[in-house]
């Protein structure tokens, strides 16, 4: 992509003392407003607000690269721009309008534009997705039944470093993290107030050395998938080592506990999924078997609490193609004997939808829907329930960089993990905002 200067504007380049040039200033052009046609109103709409002046082009909410940035001084750039206009360490930039120095944390969707656009460049509003409510019960169904709207957010750089996964005590509805810092799980209240953190960096048992996934079992234990040592290591809540399991893992990375408290691991060396039996009381692995040994690249692992189903994520590339945002994935969904019931290939998803998605994670909402966060896209979607065929839903469209974690909870609430701008967030449908948590 090349940096051109605004139409009809200057380019300005001013040096510094040791010879270096400073980011380009460019002055956009005025709206022109006065006395326009509708027509006419539209091309300036399209020319002046809808497209980013650094590249000039238009601002797309399809288009993850195209997305449309608010930067704190109020200036919006397309999401591409303002990558390549930052520091590739310090994340910093300099805006190209105003010279404003900041953080590209503090940067964040221009949603009014996002929707304008949409609005206007697709003819229509991106349709919403009807609210139905299950018969016979008077309360709401699953996420599939209503757009969801952001409901809170917390974390942000400082508080997360580059978060990997996460899951909810189900008793007080706290979240534990795991993330890249000095104390690698951090516990946050439901209103993201920090309660406490551990898991001090190291090869120890009571240590963390690189964590990729956690789960809270019933009992409110936390599983932690440790990939710097392959091992599942299992805590109390507040953080004092129970058990180890090593020796029989190469890379685990997703880590899932059923309703028994059995706890389920995703091997994405290996290719396999475990079942781990663990005595809490007695710091004991009871049990340690191969459930199925001929998965590519599995990762992350949801189990259904409604049906007993397990869905377990598929990277047919493989470990080399991590993050480049080519990865053809699969969910691949077990019955509750851990026998495999079927597979929903992202091939197969193209037939009925002209969306390729790039799933990174994997949930299972209150009525058994796949839930599925699409990393390629910054997208939640609903697959439907696993009985059916698939259908495409989309449950959150805008307002996430990259969702890499997932949680329904039987609230009907979708807790998101996004390590893009190191957060979580919590989303709701419209009808559910007022429901009081039970």
């Amino acid at each position: 992509m090349t940096l051109r200067p605004a139409r009809g504007d200057h380019l300005l380049e001013d040096g510094d003392s040791a010879g270096r040039t400073s980011v380009m200033s460019l002055v956009p052009a005025p709206l022109n407003t006065g006395r326009l046609g509708p027509e006419a109103l539209l091309r300036e709409i399209h020319t002046n607000l809808l497209e980013c002046k650094v590249c000039f082009e238009k601002f797309s909410g399809q288009q993850r690269e195209r997305r449309p940035r608010n930067m704190p001084c109020g200036h919006v750039l397309c999401l591409e721009c303002l990558t390549l206009l930052s520091h590739p360490h310090l994340h910093k930039l300099e805006c190209p309008f105003c010279r404003q120095l900041c953080s590209v944390s503090d940067t964040s969707d221009c949603l009014p534009l996002f929707d304008l656009s949409e609005l206007l460049v697709r003819g229509s509003p991106r349709p919403a997705v009807p609210h139905r409510v299950s018969a016979g019960t008077g309360r709401a169904g699953g996420l599939e039944y209503g757009a969801l709207q952001l409901h809170s957010a917390f974390g942000g750089w400082g508080n997360l470093v580059n978060p990997t996964g996460l899951a909810v005590f189900g008793s007080s509805g706290a979240v534990a993290v795991v993330h890249d810092s000095d104390r690698r799980v951090a516990v946050f209240s439901p209103q993201g107030r920090r309660l406490h953190k551990f898991g001090q960096r190291g090869h120890a048992p009571a240590e963390i050395c690189h964590p990729l996934d956690v789960a809270v079992a019933p009992s409110g234990h936390v599983i932690i998938a440790d990939a710097g040592d392959s091992s599942v290591k299992v805590f109390t809540s507040r953080g004092r080592s129970v058990v180890t399991i090593r020796d029989s893992f190469k890379l685990p990375w997703g880590v899932e506990v059923d309703g028994c408290g059995h706890i389920l691991v995703t091997d994405a060396q290996a290719g396999t999924l475990s079942e781990v039996v663990v005595d809490y009381a007695r710091s004991l692995t009871v049990l340690n078997r191969l459930v199925s040994t001929d998965l590519q690249c599995p990762r992350s692992v949801a189990y259904c609490r409604v049906t007993g189903n397990v869905a377990v994520v598929e990277h047919i590339g493989g470990l080399a193609e991590r993050g480049t945002g080519s990865d053809c994935a699969q969910v691949t969904i077990f019955n509750s004997e851990l026998t495999l019931l079927m597979k929903i290939d992202s091939f197969g998803l193209t037939l009925v939808s002209p969306v390729r998605l790039c799933i990174s994670a994997v949930a299972f909402d209150r009525e058994g829907h796949v839930i599925v966060a699409d990393v390629g896209q910054g997208m939640i979607w609903s697959l439907g329930k696993p009985q059916n065929h698939p259908v495409l839903t989309p449950l959150v469209s805008h307002g996430l960089v990259r969702p890499v974690g997932l949680v329904a909870t039987a609230q009907n609430m979708l807790i998101v993990l996004d390590s893009g701008d190191h957060s979580v967030k919590l989303y709701m449908a419209n009808s559910d905002l007022s429901i009081t948590k039970q």
